[in-house]
């Protein structure tokens, strides 16, 4: 979204950098590489029939490691319903699945996850009620099943609360005023609260899903809750504060928008747009006299996109440690991969700095067939990286207890992708390739800190902005989103320095190979197989899976935009139309669940598109259909059934944002009861909330069959 609170890149700071590249209009290049997509596709269908073919940690694999619920039968991989129409002007406030499948909502934003009330959204929320409700603006999730024959029909689903609007929460009218409004600290601990990760026992009686408020394991972990620092980075001088003088421990994660699991039973939270809650007011560096050394902490910031002001939360004017200027160090402390143990709510949440340090957005797992595991992870921001992290040893299937810090060993890489086709997986490892301390990086805790820095050294690939992976359950091979970057193309043309000086989001990279379209709005997905399909392979090679757009109506350049690569904007998608590709998810059956994030109303280059939706792909033939539409403002983000598919659950973010009088300017879902009824009691609708609905087929099959 452009929304200011969750950018897309559009308002971050655009200074030019020095460093031009040489890049040149590729689309011909594309036509005529070797690696062809049919040829592709021929060597990812071969794989089904070989014993090289990936083991994927899908639900199925994880359930059989813990002995869960059953898996599904054999993959079969049709679509099999009838698409739906896109929701244009005027829109439709809800969401809208097609004919024989019901879509109804299960939780929202201030739901009760105990025995306590549930907020009563007409007024402000507090950081008490939030401790025990649902937090905001559902992202990323997972679906663990109870153990035995119930798995599906109960089960802890595990949601991120990606970030939420201060107004909102706050209770202000209009949106602008909470620019001016004297800022307390209660306020702001009810918005940290807000953030985090949600841990809800949900189960199947009489046919409904519902929230068990009873259970024990429910739980919060929010933006004030204590977590554990491991890894090469634990107690380095530059994750040292006042308050954590070891650099051991941390209050809170925050920004929880993608996600992952393990082979051995943990969640995965990814840490995105951390930055935005920091503030360098000043410029400086309190307390610093070394000009080298000061240089060195606000480069680093600005690599990051530690601004004056961050994104507006204010949280730094009644909470000192987001002041970046006189606790340099404490922002070093996010940006990381977040392990959490679902089961045990007495466990600390971990934060792996193994993985690297970036906006994160998700991290999708993958075992070869010798048991080596890798996790594949986007930087989300326009101009950012693709990476893998390979844990150094394998998985031990009788004992997944002795994995649990597999996540603390391992080698992270970050991907370049060629022209023609292949690619290569460069080394982040201190000593190497220009990482040492000559270059700034004293030592491997060093080098992940400053993970981006890392990447720019190595000349890796700059994208438009990668987000969610997911990984066919038969080939192996990995889908990426890369949802969109308006810098693409511009001029003049600029490349992240290799010295890592460049500020966040603000090089103007030419069309290449792999990110074929300036002003890129609509977006593409890219795929890769990795050599002899080992996960521990330095090279792969890699196509296009789709280049998103509007087949209707041509999009125009600005005039600032060298036009090489400018097709159109029509795509080449087989079926129905979509753009700004989020999140990503493969069913068992190889079924391809795509998940849009644009301004979601229905206007601009989105007039025919319409709001934001989830479509189903088969990645074989390409062959795209509609299957759900959402309500306006909104963005459409994670989803995860159950073992046997025929449960689904879908997350709706942030419907109505962007509102500027009254909370209710935009949209009234979900306690306007287009999708069933809530927990809200009023007579009139108050405020929008982020959801997460569950979706069935009327004939109790198979979700998209």
């Amino acid at each position: 979204m452009s929304s200011k609170l969750h950018p897309d890149g559009k308002l971050n700071p655009s200074d030019d950098s020095t460093n031009d590249s040489g890049n040149s209009s590729i689309l011909e290049i594309i036509e005529q590489r070797k690696l062809t997509r049919r040829n592709f596709l021929k060597s990812s269908v071969s794989a089904t029939a070989g014993v090289t073919a990936l083991t994927v940690m899908s639900s199925s694999v994880v359930d059989g490691l813990l002995n869960y619920a059953e898996a599904a039968q054999n993959p079969i991989g049709t679509i099999g319903f009838i698409p739906i129409s896109a929701n244009i002007s005027p829109m439709t406030d809800g969401v809208t699945v097609p004919v024989g499948y019901s879509a109804k909502v299960l939780v929202s934003w201030g739901d009760s996850l105990t025995a306590e009330p549930h907020w009563d959204t007409v007024g402000a929320m507090d950081e008490a009620t939030q401790l025990h409700c649902y937090g905001a603006h559902t992202d990323g999730m997972h679906y663990f099943p109870f153990p035995g024959p119930f798995g599906n029909k109960r089960g802890l689903l595990v949601t991120n609360s990606e970030y939420c609007d201060p107004p909102l929460v706050n209770n202000i009218t209009p949106a602008a005023n909470y620019a001016t409004t004297a800022i307390t600290l209660d306020m702001v601990r009810a918005q940290q609260v807000a953030h985090g990760i949600n841990i809800v026992t949900v189960d199947k009686k009489n046919q409904q899903w519902q929230v068990n408020r009873h259970s024990l394991l429910n739980r919060r972990i929010t933006g004030n809750t204590l977590c554990k620092i491991s890894g090469p980075a634990a107690g380095h001088d530059l994750m040292k504060t006042t308050a954590n003088p070891a650099g051991f421990r941390v209050l809170g994660t925050l920004n929880n928008c993608a996600h992952g699991y393990t082979p051995w039973g943990t969640y995965l939270t990814c840490e995105e747009n951390w930055n935005g809650y920091f503030s360098n007011e000043t410029s400086d560096v309190a307390g610093e006299s070394d000009p080298d050394r000061k240089l060195k902490i606000l480069q680093n910031q600005a690599r990051y996109g530690v601004v004056k002001g961050g994104f507006g939360y204010r949280w730094h004017e009644v909470d000192e440690r987001f002041r970046a200027d006189l606790h340099p160090n404490e922002a070093n402390r996010f940006g990381w991969v977040v392990e959490i143990d679902p089961w045990d709510p007495q466990s600390t949440p971990i934060k792996r700095t193994a993985m690297g340090r970036m906006k994160h957005e998700g991290a999708q797992v993958v075992i070869d067939k010798h048991d080596q595991i890798a996790f594949y992870m986007g930087d989300d921001e326009r101009n950012e990286y693709i990476y893998k992290f390979v844990c150094r040893w394998k998985l031990d299937r009788k004992n997944p207890v002795k994995n649990r810090h597999m996540l603390n060993h391992g080698t992270l890489y970050v991907a370049k992708f060629n022209a023609d086709g292949s690619g290569q997986w460069l080394p982040l490892v201190w000593g190497q390739n220009g990482l040492t301390q000559e270059n700034g990086f004293a030592d491997q805790g060093e080098v992940l800190i400053k993970t981006r820095q890392a990447a720019d050294r190595l000349g890796a690939t700059m994208m438009d902005r990668p987000e969610w992976g997911a990984v066919h359950p038969l080939t192996g091979d990995m889908y990426m989103t890369l949802t969109n970057n308006s810098r693409r193309g511009n001029t003049p043309a600029s490349s992240n320095n290799v010295d890592g000086t460049t500020n966040a989001g603000s090089s103007n990279p030419s069309v290449d190979a792999a990110n074929p379209r300036p002003d890129n709005d609509f977006g593409q997905i890219i795929r890769w197989q990795e050599d002899k399909r080992l996960v521990t392979a330095t090279t792969f090679k890699w196509d296009i899976f789709v280049q998103c757009g509007d087949k209707v109506t041509a999009k125009s350049l600005g005039s600032s935009y060298n036009p090489a690569g400018h097709d159109g904007y029509m795509g080449n998608i087989n079926g129905d139309d979509y753009g700004a590709p989020d999140g990503l998810w493969f069913d068992r059956d190889g079924r391809l669940w795509i998940q849009t994030d644009q301004v979601g109303d229905a206007s601009g280059d989105w007039v025919n598109i319409g709001g934001n939706v989830m479509m189903c792909a088969d990645p074989s033939t390409g062959e795209t259909k509609r299957f759900l539409t959402s309500p306006p403002h909104c963005e459409v983000t994670g989803v995860i059934t159950t073992p046997d598919s025929k449960t689904m659950f879908v997350g709706i973010q942030h419907p109505g944002e962007d509102w500027k009088i009254d909370f209710t300017d935009n949209s009234t879902w979900p306690d306007n009861g287009y999708n069933g009824p809530t927990t809200f009691t009023g007579s009139s609708v108050s405020k929008p909330r982020s959801s997460v609905i569950v979706i069935t087929k009327d004939d109790g099959g198979v979700i998209g069959s």
